[in-house]
């Protein structure tokens, strides 16, 4: 904490006590939230907030506080996750506009909810799919990669812009060797797939999302059903790319055909491959930087956009391998 002489006091008021009150939420949760992350003390009364802490986070809850109100002004709901998703946010970067990321809709489900940018990381990720043919997004677990991409993919499809989706992952941790597995082929691959089924229905009814996919609209496939296929008019997703070798990775790059945009997502810190075998996502990061139509997006932990739990796992384990690799540098030495 700052000391004493460094402590400032600021009093907000809200003109409309109504959107105060959401603003402040049940029994002022969100304020409190607000408040316990920062270290700062925020008191509220009627229309009014009076927040003391030091210089620093009381400027910053003043900004959090007053760009989530004008957020509300917009209609924009505030759920309990956007008060974290904006302390984020904001902490990193006191100068962004968070109607540049929370308004901008990727697309309304069927259950008419809007799905938009959580933090400066997805809104450069729409903004890069919107803009070039292929994008990469690299990053941990629960940074909202493959969702997000699946919102972009249906958003053009409903728009006329492709023609179909293509689904895919590399399936059995990238070995794809299905033969062992009981049932058919079907029944052999949708463990694997499952993720991508499971965003998809979260887009639209399962009755049209079914319907798609018996129609051939929408195809979910694991990886080795690319080869040898051109894809055209196709909005294509390959999922858990850090499991691809180099051979997949380029096979499934080549397969990109006119007017088709793909978005190819993993996580490099999370590689299952056999020891010895290169990373397609790993080779790809390090020789398609630079090409034209081609953009790289990169997530951190800080971007974890599912329960705030995920975000300390996801540290705790980062701590522990960096002790594990300083632990084998010492050991070498």
């Amino acid at each position: 904490m700052a000391s004493y002489s460094e402590m400032i006091r600021e009093t907000l008021v809200f003109e409309d006590i109504n959107l105060a009150r959401q603003l402040f939420g049940e029994q002022n949760s969100n304020l409190k939230k607000v408040a316990d992350t920062l270290e700062i003390n925020i008191q509220a009364r009627g229309n009014t907030v009076h927040i003391e802490g030091d210089s620093i986070s009381t400027k910053l809850a003043d900004n959090i506080l007053n760009q989530l109100y004008a957020l509300l002004k917009e209609q924009y709901p505030i759920y309990p996750n956007d008060i974290d998703f904006a302390i984020r946010t904001l902490s990193g970067d006191n100068k962004v506009n968070l109607k540049d990321i929370f308004l901008d809709t990727v697309y309304i489900t069927a259950k008419k909810r809007a799905i938009t940018p959580k933090n400066t990381a997805q809104k450069a990720y729409i903004e890069a799919a919107r803009n070039n043919d292929m994008v990469f997004g690299i990053g941990p677990a629960g940074t909202g990669k493959t969702y997000l991409a699946m919102a972009i993919a249906v958003s053009a499809l409903t728009k006329g812009l492709v023609s179909r989706i293509i689904l895919t992952r590399p399936a059995v941790e990238a070995g794809e060797s299905l033969g062992f597995l009981p049932g058919d082929l079907a029944e052999k691959v949708d463990p694997y797939l499952r993720p991508l089924y499971d965003a998809l229905h979260d887009m639209m009814k399962f009755e049209k999302a079914s319907a798609l996919l018996q129609q051939g609209v929408i195809e979910v496939a694991p990886l080795a059903f690319m080869r040898g296929r051109t894809l055209n008019d196709a909005f294509i997703i390959l999922d858990e790319a850090q499991n691809t070798t180099s051979e997949q990775m380029k096979m499934f790059l080549t397969r990109i055909g006119f007017n088709s945009k793909a978005i190819i997502t993993g996580d490099i810190t999370q590689i299952d491959l056999k020891p010895g075998r290169i990373s397609g996502l790993v080779e790809a990061k390090e020789i398609l930087q630079g090409i034209d139509g081609i953009e790289f997006v990169y997530f951190s932990k800080k971007d974890v956009v599912r329960h705030r739990l995920v975000h300390k796992i996801i540290s705790a384990y980062e701590v522990k391998d960096q002790l594990k690799k300083s632990q084998q540098r010492n050991e070498s030495e």
